[in-house]
């Protein structure tokens, strides 16, 4: 019975979660999603025009309930799946990751604020006000396009730099609003009161929006608003750079991976995992995979599913490890020998092998399987060895790696 619930739960799981649902119900599940999250929000506009509400109130509000309790149900349905979400950690932790995260919050204050009033009428105010953080759930529409994933690769990439550039400009607001109080404080004392009087000034002067609701009146204060003026311009256009220099990059990344299949050496090995694989139970970020090795599709039961870095592998998965080439100038050489009727190394160990000391054995390939060799293993018949060496060996096939 248990392994019938967790089989379920698993099910739910590779359902809901975008990045794993790539068969026809995650399909149908995601359709469903964006359309809840697009009809929720047209009603909470549609709502707020009045003759729209006189007329179609009691079926907005019923749609708008429905959506509701389906939000409800789509977080009670994460709760229960999170340890399959967040399988790198325990499962209570992996709730706690998931209700404490953004889409978390987002997700629970898109329908908590609909059912609290009926708990707590005196607050039905301040409720309603919560409810416009359903508005948020339309992020999530950014896992399901490129379009707005690359905006988001695009500000995570240069946070560091956008924050740099932001903390310099609140430093030359404070600067500027401390600058203009002394130089303004005693002809316009009502207006520059105190040393942050002048922050609405400095914001809306070097951010170059320039309202004209607080100015400077004396000689000195107009010359010292010019200059802060030609600052803002050019401090404005340092997080506009660094945007426009992040969707370059994104772009000719992307550029680079469509043209990567065409013009790089790309190999491809497929890898069918047993119980008694260490991979197996482990999600694909926690294999630590090696600079420049991917793993390109998992097939699971005959679906195919494109890996992401929460996906728990599991026994009888085919993986597909996808690597480049290491381009160098001189090529290593491997040889390689199926061991005949009458060879002289069948029957013989490794150790005893009369070959020459820079003479490597790598691996060993009997019948399906692939072997690691040691001095003890005794070589047999049919056996293809792969031997590095720089002697001549008779009746072996060069392998260039």
């Amino acid at each position: 019975m248990n392994d019938k619930i967790e089989k379920r739960r698993v099910r739910i799981a590779e359902i809901i979660d975008v990045r794993t649902g790539t068969d026809s119900a995650g399909h149908i599940f995601d359709f469903l999603y964006l359309f809840i999250i697009i009809a929720n929000l047209t009603v909470s506009i549609m709502l707020t025009y009045e003759n729209i509400r006189m007329r179609y109130e009691d079926l907005l509000l019923m749609i708008e309930q429905i959506t509701v309790v389906l939000f409800c149900i789509d977080y009670i349905l994460r709760l229960w799946t999170a340890k399959y979400i967040y399988p790198e950690t325990s499962e209570a932790r992996s709730i706690r990751r998931y209700v404490f995260s953004f889409t978390g919050i987002v997700d629970l204050l898109s329908f908590l604020p609909y059912f609290l009033p009926i708990f707590f009428p005196s607050g039905a105010v301040a409720f309603r006000m919560l409810r416009i953080m359903r508005v948020f759930r339309l992020f999530r529409i950014n896992a399901y396009y490129d379009s707005f994933k690359l905006i988001t690769e695009v500000l995570s990439s240069k946070k560091q730099q956008l924050f740099s550039s932001v903390f310099t400009i609140l430093i030359l607001m404070l600067a500027s609003s401390l600058c203009m109080y002394s130089l303004e404080h005693e002809a316009q004392p009502e207006v520059f009161s105190n040393a942050f009087s002048g922050i609405w000034w400095a914001a809306s002067t070097l951010l170059t929006v320039g309202y004209g609701d607080i100015y400077p009146i004396t000689t000195l204060g107009k010359m010292f608003g010019i200059f802060i003026t030609f600052l803002g311009v050019g401090m404005v256009a340092i997080p506009t750079g660094i945007i426009s220099a992040g969707f370059v990059d994104q772009y000719s990344r992307i550029k680079r991976m469509s043209e990567y299949g065409q013009e790089a050496d790309v190999h491809f090995i497929k890898i069918h995992l047993t119980e008694r694989d260490f991979w197996v139970n482990k999600s694909i970020a926690q294999l630590r995979l090696p600079e420049g090795v991917i793993v390109a599709v998992v097939k699971r039961n005959n679906r195919i599913l494109v890996p992401r870095g929460n996906m728990v592998l599991r026994p009888n998965d085919v993986m597909v490890l996808g690597a480049e080439s290491f381009d160098e100038n001189e090529h290593i050489k491997l040889k390689e020998i199926i061991l005949q009727k009458s060879h002289p190394w069948i029957g013989h160990r490794i150790r005893d092998l009369d070959i020459s000391r820079h003479s490597i054995i790598v691996l060993i390939r009997r019948r399906k399987r692939i072997l690691i060799p040691n001095g003890n293993m005794i070589l047999r018949e049919g056996d293809m060895v792969i031997i590095y060496t720089q002697t001549f060996i008779a009746d072996a096939n060069d392998i260039e790696v």
